[in-house]
């Protein structure tokens, strides 16, 4: 009984939403798309706030002029998570989101994790970008906001918030919150000349600092430092030495740097969604994600590159980094120009990210996995009134009480996580069946099995099932994905991210005893190799689905599980209070969705509704 009970609790976990029948519209636009204008949607979703917000705290605490090997470690983690990200979409032949995509393909689970991420990222970059909107215009105005607020509440503020309330963010969240309530938003016209704005403001970037750099500065003593100290006579305190160079925090600092850029390189997952709409998606679609990385990694390399030229990188403004350079470099008027471009580019983003925010919580409402009063619509603007104002409040006390840092290593930490659910998704829907059996079907073990039951003894029979299984696990009996292949791998793939879960937090909190030879901990880090290698030859030996789709991730399963442990590892280089506040999150929606949106999802009462109908007759 409780075996079943269990069994039907997993079922339910697993149901997937179907997809219903594509617009009319989708057959307007399908196939319209060529390479160039996947790349454009790629670019533009990924060259956004995040390089005017990440770069500075990075540069100035984690990593130092090392932080363009960071954007390098990233880019290369972004191209792994992209390739799965294909494949995945691929599965599901109409535009969408990832969290659509995983509620069809994974089940309900699965999505309800992507939806409830994605809203976190959404609100968080809202905040972020918010508070980054608010230290660029101070910074314009001579820092008189942040100075009267630090000397009023910086008291008053726990250490774990920012160092005072920024209410300049909080207004502005509030503003745009009114204003989508009205029905505002930002034309696709408006997108494009934004990015345009930005390229340009960013190319002016790199281009000053290689002008105006010192390549000294990439070679940064104990003496330069005492020196900047002595002479300093900036409002903010210098950042920490490390040990000088060109990388001051070691191998550690890329790595936790690699972590926090990781999020500067999402928005290839937009291109995924509009596969659709490709003319040639089996060459477009790979290509400009590759593209696209490859574009934004050369922007950032030479913005990165070109502030820690013109800056000592513990020199650097962490909130305001290229406002501030141009001033320590002598070019003031500049970064009047530099302003105006760093604005629109945060204006435009913000509008659309709260837009998408409250989207996609009206999306989940109608699907219920969310409470049901947040899919009404006011028939007057025709807007989610009740979603836009929950979630922009929500947006605005993260601006107001938290500093942006933390809150880029929440994004990042969640981004991450999502990028595992795709590859670990990739990796088992490769070993299962397109083809569905029903409860009435048998699958040829099961039949093979009923058959040794009426022949054998229990005993015998339990011996022979051990047997069969260990067998299969080495030379499995079907050419073709069977459901105890599947389970096979699902429960193997599982197995590998609880391995690498531990491989990870060995090496990224203990690597120097590891690499030092430390006997305990170098015999735990071979033991599990050993057995990372082993489960995932049983994964290799497993019947692949041979269904065509118009591009399969290559090397499987050795590539995805090479993606799966760059981002665990990258997500073990993470803080504990970022571990404590996505902890939080997680909690709070897992109560949302055991509570109310397990038992009142769509696919619960379409469940229901056949059942009382048979009852009925």
């Amino acid at each position: 009984m409780l075996l079943q009970d269990a069994h039907q609790f997993g079922q339910k976990l697993l149901r997937r939403r179907p997809l219903g029948p594509r617009e009319e519209t989708d057959h307007h636009t399908a196939g319209c798309l060529n390479t160039l204008d996947l790349v454009i949607i790629g670019v533009r979703r990924m060259l956004g706030a995040g390089v005017h917000i990440l770069v500075g705290a990075v540069a100035k605490y984690i990593a130092g002029p090392a932080i363009i090997l960071s954007f390098l470690v990233a880019a290369l983690s972004s191209l792994l998570s992209g390739i799965c990200y294909i494949e995945f979409g691929a599965r599901v032949p109409r535009s969408g989101s990832m969290y659509l995509y995983s509620y069809s393909i994974m089940g309900q689970v699965y999505g309800f994790i992507i939806g409830w991420n994605r809203i976190l990222s959404l609100t968080v970059g809202t905040a972020c970008i918010a508070r980054a909107w608010s230290y660029t215009f101070d910074s314009l105005i001579g820092n008189h906001i942040s100075q009267a607020l630090e000397r009023t509440f910086s008291l008053y503020m726990p250490y774990y918030l920012a160092k005072y309330p920024d209410f300049f963010a909080l207004g502005l969240v509030l503003l745009l919150t009114g204003l989508l309530v009205l029905g505002v938003h930002v034309l696709p016209q408006v997108n494009k000349v934004f990015m345009g704005i930005n390229l340009l403001v960013l190319s002016f970037i790199i281009v000053s600092g290689f002008i105006t750099g010192d390549l000294h500065n990439w070679k940064l003593t104990e003496q330069d430092y005492a020196l900047n100290t002595s002479e300093s006579k900036d409002i903010y305190s210098l950042g920490p030495l490390g040990s000088g160079g060109f990388v001051p925090f070691g191998l550690d600092g890329i790595l936790r740097g690699a972590a926090l850029c990781f999020y500067m390189f999402i928005g290839f997952d937009s291109i995924v969604t509009t596969g659709e709409k490709a003319q040639n998606p089996q060459r477009s679609i790979p290509i400009s994600i590759v593209v696209s990385v490859l574009i934004c990694f050369v922007v950032y390399f030479g913005v990165s590159a070109a502030l820690t030229l013109m800056v000592p990188y513990y020199q650097i403004h962490p909130d305001s980094p290229f406002l501030q350079a141009f001033l320590h470099v002598g070019w003031g008027p500049a970064r009047y120009v530099v302003a105006v471009g760093i604005l629109c580019a945060l204006s435009s983003s913000l509008l659309n990210t709260m837009f998408a925010m409250s989207w996609l919580i009206y999306t989940m409402a109608e699907d219920r996995l969310l409470f049901r009063f947040l899919a009404q619509v006011n028939a007057r603007t025709r807007t989610h009134i009740r979603v836009i104002m929950i979630s922009g409040n929500l947006a605005g006390v993260l601006a107001l009480l938290f500093h942006f840092s933390d809150l880029m290593d929440l994004m990042s930490l969640r981004s991450l996580l999502a990028n595992l659910v795709v590859d670990f998704s990739v990796l088992v829907l490769r070993y299962h069946s397109d083809q569905n059996l029903s409860k009435n079907q048998k699958t040829e073990e099961e039949t093979e099995m009923e058959l040794v039951v009426q022949e054998r003894s229990l005993d015998s029979v339990l011996e022979a099932s051990n047997l069969s299984f260990l067998k299969s696990l080495w030379f499995p009996p079907s050419t073709i994905p069977t459901r105890k292949s599947g389970q096979i791998v699902y429960g193997c793939a599982f197995l590998l991210v609880l391995l690498l879960i531990i491989l990870s937090l060995i090496l990224a909190q203990r690597p120097s005893q590891v690499f030092s030879g430390d006997p305990v901990l170098t015999a735990v880090a071979v033991l599990l190799l050993l057995l990372i290698t082993g489960v995932t030859a049983i994964i290799w030996r497993q019947p692949q689905d041979p269904t065509a789709l118009h591009f399969k991730v290559p090397a499987l399963p050795f590539l995805p599980l090479v993606s799966i442990f760059v981002n665990i590892y990258l997500m073990m280089c993470m803080s504990t209070w970022t571990w404590v506040l996505f902890g939080i999150w997680m909690v709070i929606g897992f109560a949302i969705y055991f509570g109310y949106g397990i038992r009142h999802s769509l696919e619960e009462n379409n469940d229901q509704q056949p059942a009382a109908s048979t009852s009925q007759t």
